[in-house]
């Protein structure tokens, strides 16, 4: 008998391409392939890359290139999926020979064949990419019937495959369930799951190309949605982290437009989840019924991932967004009206085409007085296929670099201000993991990876990851927080 094929999958990016190469690495292991947590034990490397902005597509060819150098020993084969190679397809094989194929969403539901034809030696034609948001109805209401014949990674009815004593970072092998549904195959273990709700966005932001190969917004069914969350439950998964491109879209091409409150109130009934975190909240679309939703469904953490981008009117109307600094901030009184210690993080561009000083100072006013959790800051740069490339008045490198320092700098200084605040709070952490201190999580205010951390001491080990526990912060370094746990 034949050894089955090793592989490795690198997922790179955000946490919606996390869940599509769960769903590629089921998809591959129940096709036969064996995986390995070892990129130089894989006899396969698929890399599943993003393509939003330079720095990410730098970091996604400088990935494509390291898994290339390991080809000679047990690697033989490398191959680029996800965002990168969906939006530059046969472009991005021309200037990569290195990579042995690259492979866009629709090839996900027979990845298994075709990464078999690839270590065979066979040569598959590089993908062609297209507009994705052609691919589903214009009006919303029509798009749930017509997804199921179009390629939208991670919006599947997943089973689960079982973590295992010998294995304990990798689920094993187990049988598909019956019919074409792919399995969901964690890479990524621990006490939080990302979980898609939806794909794809319908705002046609002037800086933002990820529409044109994310496609159209379609949001899954909250039946499907409970069933992942229950299942991930039953697995040790103590918080649902719900992403997608635009959450506050969700439920409006199912015609419901309570749907993400009703998702939440499903979410909270399961007796072994204990958060439910949703990210990536359009502000202008933040309804007064969804916002008493989360603030006051119970196990929904007061965490409010607002995507302001900037603050001046003029420079918001360019990006095609709405909004002012009035507006913004009211939104934020009415959040901590009714949940006082909620987190709210956010991200901002500067240098937009049109950008001036008084526009660059509207933003430094209001970041000043949001008292955010978690800034990031973003230099503008031109994407391809964007309206900004053809937006008069660039602003000079130069000057959107100078820019740039200012709003990070300030953007450092806010958010450790706002951690000094939350001094002699009382939190409650999620436990993920230990560092030379003690334990380490993240307390409800907290998002995954992005936004601090909680560090404990517990010098005896006694907190198990995935344990829930109260205590009150004693001291900050950054946006770190230092927790004396309750006794």
């Amino acid at each position: 008998m034949t050894a089955a094929t090793t592989v490795h999958i690198v997922s790179l990016g955000c946490a919606r391409n996390e869940v599509d190469s769960d769903e590629l690495a089921g998809r591959l292991e129940a096709g036969g392939f064996v995986l390995v947590d070892e990129p130089s034990d894989a006899e396969a490397i698929v890399v599943n890359t993003c393509g939003f902005i330079e720095s990410a597509k730098k970091d996604s060819i400088d990935t494509l290139l390291a898994a290339s150098d390991l080809k000679g020993g047990t690697t033989r084969r490398v191959v680029a999926v996800g965002c990168m190679a969906e939006r530059y397809g046969a472009e991005l094989a021309d200037a990569l020979p290195e990579a042995d194929a690259v492979l866009g969403f629709d090839a996900y539901a027979d990845i298994d064949a075709r990464l078999r034809r690839i270590m065979a030696g066979e040569h598959l034609d590089s993908h062609v990419p297209t507009d994705r948001r052609r691919l589903l109805p214009l009006a919303p209401s029509g798009r749930q019937r017509a997804a199921s014949d179009v390629a939208v990674p991670g919006l599947f009815q997943p089973q689960l495959l079982e973590p295992t004593d010998d294995l304990p970072d990798l689920p094993s092998v187990a049988a598909p369930a019956s019919g074409p549904r792919p399995v969901r195959r964690r890479l990524s273990p621990g006490p939080s799951a990302p979980v898609k709700i939806a794909s794809g966005c319908d705002r046609r932001c002037t800086f933002c190309a990820i529409p044109s190969f994310r496609g159209s917004f379609v949001s899954r069914p909250v039946e499907d949605v409970v069933a992942e969350v229950r299942a991930l439950a039953a697995q040790g998964v103590k918080e649902a982290f719900l992403v997608s491109e635009n959450s506050t879209s969700y439920g409006k091409d199912l015609r419901d437009l309570d749907a993400l409150p009703r998702l939440l109130r499903e979410l909270s009934a399961i007796d072994e989840l204990e958060w439910i975190r949703v990210s990536y909240l359009q502000p202008a679309e933040v309804r007064p019924g969804l916002l008493e939703a989360m603030c006051s469904t119970p196990k929904v953490v007061p965490y409010f991932d607002l995507s302001f981008q900037h603050a001046s009117t003029p420079v918001l109307r360019r990006m095609r967004r709405y909004g002012s600094p009035e507006q913004f901030l009211g939104l934020l009184e009415r959040i901590r009206t009714l949940a006082p210690n909620a987190g709210v993080r956010s991200n901002v561009i500067v240098g937009f085409p049109g950008e001036t000083d008084a526009d660059v100072q509207t933003l430094v006013d209001f970041v000043s007085e949001a008292r955010l959790d978690a800034l990031g800051v973003f230099a503008y740069s031109d994407e391809e296929g964007t309206e900004g490339v053809a937006l008069p008045d660039h602003v000079d490198d130069d000057v959107i670099a100078e820019r740039y320092e200012r709003l990070s700098t300030l953007a450092n200084d806010l958010v450790e201000a706002r951690a000094d605040e939350r001094m002699g709070e009382r939190v409650q952490v999620l436990i993920e993991g230990r560092d030379e201190r003690g334990a380490v999580g993240r307390a409800e205010h907290q998002g995954p990876d992005v936004d601090g951390s909680v560090s404990i001491e517990d010098a005896a080990g006694r907190l198990a990851v995935g344990e829930l526990v109260w205590g009150r912060v004693t001291a900050t370094d950054g946006a770190d927080l230092i927790v004396e746990r309750e006794r």
